[in-house]
């Protein structure tokens, strides 16, 4: 960046925080006496040492970022600038003590899923397209470190050269993850993904493509019937948006326990109850696991138990749970629904379930797989497919295709009938 963009991106860090390419340039300022205060801005390579130098000074003091405050720093540095100048400054401090900073108006905008950094001149967005680079950038490695360093604080976490990565949610709901160097090669990395504050209906799933005209019908009659199902789908293939739009339609007298990594579901319903993991302190306790969390909801009265996202021990209890009475669903990584009982036969081997009873308890407590895939060109989430799970004569659990998408509506498979069947079982057709 020249000194000129620089200027004209530090003119354009207003209320919203943000640096953004491609602003021209202020009108070259009127000459002045050396006497008088410099409206010039200090150049590209002093902005680092020159908000380091500042920013010290005003912790020392306790104070909070005003004009004045940052005139008189500044002046401690012999630099004598103009109110435009150290109005500048003052607002490129407060992007680094407020908020999420220069990611601000990207995380507050309504269409944005995810915001990446891989380095202090390298921002991605998704805006539910696939990913796009963001015209935002960071003055230096730094900078993204400290931005990093404080997003874990305010979540309580911490982040350092001994401990040099963190995944928490931050007080507004977001998912973030950071890497520092030297893990991380090069620069600081973040990752963030937005939480939105309420739940899409599946009306405006059906809208925007997720789900084929009259879907939505299909989905209300399995919640309907109480069918116990996972969802399923890759990374960023809208798992959860799917899993909360349903929780949606379960009746308002029915109890709904939720059980996360991570808070993430935000379903609209009347009765939830939603309980979340910890992570060991620094002296190694505390720590609470999804499977601790699955064996505390079944003594919560559940009539809904949900599991964010099955991936390790508590499957065991998951199932148990679900062929005692206790109806419910989850998330799962899959790349294909048929690929759902191998998965399953993974987590509960690694938890000691063996393979004959993992395969039995599967074919009790779930129904039915729902699968997502996001299109790799355009980008959009859609339920792919449904399939049934049903125990062969080995006694093993494979999948048997029930539905597909299609521009018209779900095209019927080889397992529509049966499907229909377990649908009308809670009375509905």
């Amino acid at each position: 960046m020249t000194g000129a963009e620089y200027r004209a991106a530090v003119a354009g860090l207003g209320a919203a925080g943000s640096v953004r390419a491609g602003l021209s340039e202020p009108p070259a300022p009127s000459h002045q006496p050396s006497s008088s205060p410099s409206s010039e801005l200090p150049e590209l390579s002093e902005l680092s040492e020159l908000l380091e130098s500042v920013r010290l000074r005003l912790a020392e003091e306790g104070a909070e970022p005003t004009p004045g405050r940052v005139a008189a720093a500044l002046r401690s540095q012999g630099l004598l600038l103009g109110d435009r100048a150290v109005l500048s400054v003052v607002r490129a401090l407060r992007s680094e003590l407020v908020g999420a900073g220069p990611l601000q108006p990207l995380l507050a905008a309504p269409e944005v899923t995810d915001v990446l950094v891989n380095g202090p001149d390298e921002v991605w967005v998704d805006r539910g397209g696939g990913l796009e680079r963001a015209d935002v950038r960071f003055p230096d490695d730094a900078s993204v470190r400290r931005l990093a360093q404080r997003l874990a604080a305010s979540a309580g976490r911490r982040l350092d050269d001994a401990r040099p990565w963190v995944d928490a949610r931050l007080p507004d709901g977001t998912r973030m993850h950071a890497v520092l160097p030297p893990v991380a090669v090069g620069s600081p990395c973040v990752s963030l993904r937005v939480v939105r504050p309420r739940a899409f209906t599946l009306a405006e799933l059906c809208r925007a493509g997720t789900l084929p005209p009259g879907g939505e019908r299909l989905l209300g009659a399995v919640l309907a019937a109480r069918l116990s199902f996972l969802v399923t789908g890759g990374t960023g293939s809208g798992k959860s948006t799917l899993l909360a739009s349903l929780l949606g339609l379960v009746g308002p007298g029915e109890r709904v326990v939720l059980v996360e990594d991570s808070a993430e579901l935000r379903p609209t319903h009347p009765h939830v109850v939603r309980l979340e993991t910890r992570p060991a302190n620094q002296e190694g306790a505390g720590r609470v696991t999804l499977r601790d969390l699955v064996r505390q909801a079944l003594r919560m009265r559940p009539d809904r138990l949900v599991v964010g996202e099955v991936r390790g021990a508590e499957v065991t209890e998951l199932l148990s749970a679900f062929n005692t009475g206790h109806g419910g669903c989850g998330t799962l990584h899959a790349n294909a629904a048929a690929d759902v009982p191998a998965r399953l036969e993974a987590l509960g081997g690694a938890a000691g379930l063996p393979r004959a009873a993992l395969h039995s308890q599967v074919a009790a407590a779930l129904a039915l797989v729902l699968h997502l895939v996001r299109d790799r060109r355009s980008g959009r989430r859609r339920l792919a497919e449904i399939q049934l799970l049903e125990q062969g004569p080995g006694g093993l659990v494979g999948t048997v295709p029930a539905a597909r998408w299609g521009p018209d509506g779900f095209v019927h498979e080889e397992g529509w009938a049966r499907l229909s069947e377990l649908c009308a079982r809670g009375g509905a057709r």
